[in-house]
C-alpha cells in the first residue's frame, strides 16, 4: 500500500490482520500520485439489491476495458522497471510448457523468459488461475461475498448505487513496478529480495499483495473499491502459511467536501498543509483530515467484523486502505485448522461450504486425523547466498501437501571452522490417507539430495 500515516502504521503484519485489524491500515494522499483523476458516475439510479449488484458489474467491466487497454504500456514503461539489488541465490525454477521457447515460462496465455530473477516452482505455478476465491460454495468464496453483501448494502452513493466497485478476477502477474515501485517501497525493502517473492523475471512476478493494482485502479478514476485475488509470498512452513493465499483489500477516498460535510465549521477546514512529520499524522495532512479519515476506516472495519462474526494520494482527496487476508478469516469463521485444506479436492470438506445462504453460521467437521511421520534433517550451510525461504520453498516443491510443517529445531556453529549447521524437523501428514514410512523416506530423501544440488549445502544426513 501506499506509504501511509505514522498514526496508523502500528505494524506491517507480513500476513495481514488476524487479530489487530488496523495494523496494516494506510491513508492515501495527493501528493504520492503524480497524475490526474477523473471520477465515473455511470448508469441511471436504480433499486434493489440486484440492480445495485448490476449497476456495479457493468462498471467494473468498463473500468477492466480502460485497464486492458493500457497494460501494454504499463509493462513497457522504464518507469516500471525492477529497482533494487539482484539477489543471487540458487533456486528451483520452473520450466517452460510445451511449445513455449527454450528458457521461458508460459502461464495464463503469455511467455515471459526467464532470468536470474526467475525462482518460481512448479508447486507455484500449479496454483495460478485456481482462482478459489471464485469458486461457489469454496469457503473463501463464502467469506469475499459476505463481504461484498455488506458493502453493497452498507454504503451506497445518492443515486442509490453501491459506493464501493469489486474487482476480483485481476491478472496475478504484474510488473515489478506495480507491486513495488507504485508503492513507495524503497529500492532497498526485505520484500523485493527473491527470498521473498516469486519472479517470473526481473521486470515480472506474481503479486504479492492486491495493492499492486491501486495505481491502475485510483488512475482509471475510482474513489472506492474492493480488490480480491490470490497473492504470492515465500514464507515458512505450518499450518497458517502457505505460498499462495488470497487477499480483500478496500480503498476510499475522499474530496474535502465529503469529508467535512457534517463537521461543524467544516467549511473553514483543509485535507493538507505543510507542517512537520508527528507521531499522529504526516506533514502533508491537516491533523482534523487525519482523524476524521482514521475515525471513518475504524468505523468501517468494525462494521464489517460486526457482519461477519456478530457483536463478538488521489488529486484533491484524502481516504484510506486496508487489507485482509480472506485464509485468516476463513479459518476463524468456519473453524478451518490447516490453511492446506483449502486447496482439497476432498468432497468430505468441500461439500461442508455447500449451503443456500452465504452468512449460514458453517462449523468445520474434521476429517479424519491421519498420523503424522516425522524425519529431521541437518546440513552446514553454505558461506554465502542462503536464506531460510530458499529451504522451505525446496520442501514445498518436492513434498507438496504432504508436508504439514518444517521447524528449524537447532543451531550449531563450529568453534574452528565458525561454520553453521541447521537441523530441521519436517512433519509430513498426507490429508486424506496414512503414510508409511517407506513412502514418506523417498520423498524425504528427494529433499535431502535438492537441497545439496541446489542450495549448495554440505548434508549431514
Amino acid at each position: 500500500m501506499l506509504e501511509g500515516s505514522p498514526g496508523l502504521e502500528l505494524s506491517h503484519c507480513r500476513r495481514n490482520c488476524q487479530t489487530v485489524f488496523y495494523s496494516s491500515c494506510t491513508i492515501l494522499h495527493s501528493h504520492q500520485l503524480c497524475t490526474r483523476f477523473r471520477f465515473l458516475h455511470i448508469g441511471e439510479p436504480v433499486k434493489g439489491v440486484a440492480a445495485m449488484v448490476g449497476w456495479a458489474l457493468r462498471r467494473a467491466a468498463q473500468v477492466r476495458a480502460h485497464l486492458a487497454r493500457r497494460a501494454s504500456g504499463v509493462c513497457r514503461g522504464p518507469e516500471h522497471q525492477a529497482l533494487g539489488a539482484r539477489p543471487t541465490a540458487p533456486e528451483p525454477a520452473a520450466r517452460g510448457a510445451p511449445g513455449a521457447p527454450r528458457g521461458a515460462v508460459e502461464l495464463l496465455g503469455r511467455s515471459y523468459p526467464q532470468d536470474d530473477y526467475s525462482n518460481l516452482s512448479r508447486k507455484v505455478l500449479s496454483r495460478v488461475g485456481r482462482n478459489l476465491h471464485n469458486r461457489p460454495h469454496h469457503p473463501l468464496w463464502l467469506v469475499k461475498e459476505r463481504v461484498k453483501q455488506h458493502f453493497y448494502s452498507r454504503y451506497v452513493g445518492r443515486s442509490g448505487t453501491p459506493l464501493f466497485s469489486v474487482y476480483d478476477d485481476l491478472s496475478p502477474v504484474v510488473t515489478t513496478w506495480q507491486n513495488f515501485d507504485s508503492l513507495r517501497v524503497p529500492a532497498d525493502h526485505p520484500s523485493r529480495k527473491k527470498g521473498d517473492s516469486y519472479y517470473l523475471n526481473a521486470t515480472h512476478m506474481l503479486r504479492a499483495h492486491t495493492s499492486a493494482h491501486q495505481w491502475d485502479l485510483l488512475r482509471a478514476g475510482l474513489d472506492a473499491f474492493l480488490v480480491v485475488g490470490d497473492v504470492y509470498r515465500r514464507d515458512q512452513i505450518d499450518a497458517q502459511h502457505y505460498p499462495v493465499f488470497h487477499q480483500l483489500e478496500a480503498v476510499r477516498l475522499f474530496s474535502r467536501h465529503q469529508l467535512f460535510a457534517g463537521v461543524k465549521g467544516g467549511e473553514n477546514l483543509q485535507l493538507f498543509e505543510q507542517s512537520s512529520r508527528s507521531a499522529h499524522k504526516q506533514e502533508t495532512h491537516t491533523l482534523e483530515a487525519t482523524k476524521l479519515v482514521e475515525f471513518d476506516l475504524k468505523q468501517t472495519l468494525t462494521r464489517l467484523m460486526t457482519h461477519l462474526f456478530g457483536d463478538a494520494g488521489a488529486e484533491d482527496q484524502i481516504g484510506w486502505a486496508f487489507g485482509l487476508g480472506l485464509e485468516r478469516l476463513a479459518m476463524v469463521l468456519y473453524d478451518i485448522p490447516d490453511i492446506r485444506l483449502f486447496w482439497s479436492e476432498d468432497e468430505r470438506f468441500l461439500k461442508q461450504f455447500c449451503v443456500q445462504d452465504i452468512n449460514q453460521k458453517v462449523k468445520f467437521q474434521p476429517l479424519s486425523k491421519y498420523p503424522a511421520v516425522i524425519n529431521d534433517i541437518s546440513f552446514w550451510l553454505p558461506r554465502e547466498n542462503y536464506t531460510e525461504n530458499d529451504f522451505y520453498d525446496l520442501v514445498r516443491t518436492i513434498g507438496g501437501d504432504l508436508v504439514e510443517k518444517v521447524d528449524l529445531i537447532d543451531k550449531f556453529e563450529h568453534p574452528k571452522t565458525h561454520r553453521t549447521s541447521h537441523c530441521y524437523r519436517i512433519t509430513y501428514r498426507h490429508m486424506e490417507r496414512t503414510m508409511s514410512q517407506r513412502e514418506v523416506g523417498r520423498v524425504h530423501q528427494a529433499v535431502q539430495e535438492a537441497a545439496v544440488r541446489l542450495l549448495g549445502v554440505e548434508g549431514r544426513f
